[in-house]
């Protein structure tokens, strides 16, 4: 599979990985789009957010926690986005499950 997250799991591509758990990965996003934005991503593949729930509920959920663990880790306390993004329509440039952290400022509403 020529999947880039895949990659940086295995650690064949670099990341600044600032968390793990045994089913998780969180990275620093190379193009951050606020001041902290880390990508949370579980080692197993899964194209998106929906082939996830559907596969392995449970690991869903690992994912959120684990991006709640960045966030405070982080220091966000002023607030922070969880965001995935499933399919192209939506944004998804990378088809491996993964959510943003975002945070360190204002966001503002969506849309």
């Amino acid at each position: 599979m020529d999947c880039l997250f895949c990659k940086i799991v295995s650690g064949d591509v670099p990341a600044d990985v600032v968390a793990e758990t045994e089913r998780t990965v969180a990275f620093r996003d190379i193009a951050p789009q606020a001041p902290t934005h880390v990508l949370v991503v579980p080692r197993e593949h899964h194209a998106d957010a929906a082939s996830c729930i559907a596969a392995d509920p449970g690991l869903m959920v690992e994912v959120m926690a684990a991006a709640v663990v960045v966030a405070r880790s982080e220091r966000l306390d002023g607030g922070y986005r969880l965001l995935a993004n499933t399919g192209s329509d939506a944004g998804q440039t990378v088809h491996h499950l993964h959510v943003h952290v975002l945070g360190g400022r204002a966001l503002g509403a969506l849309g």
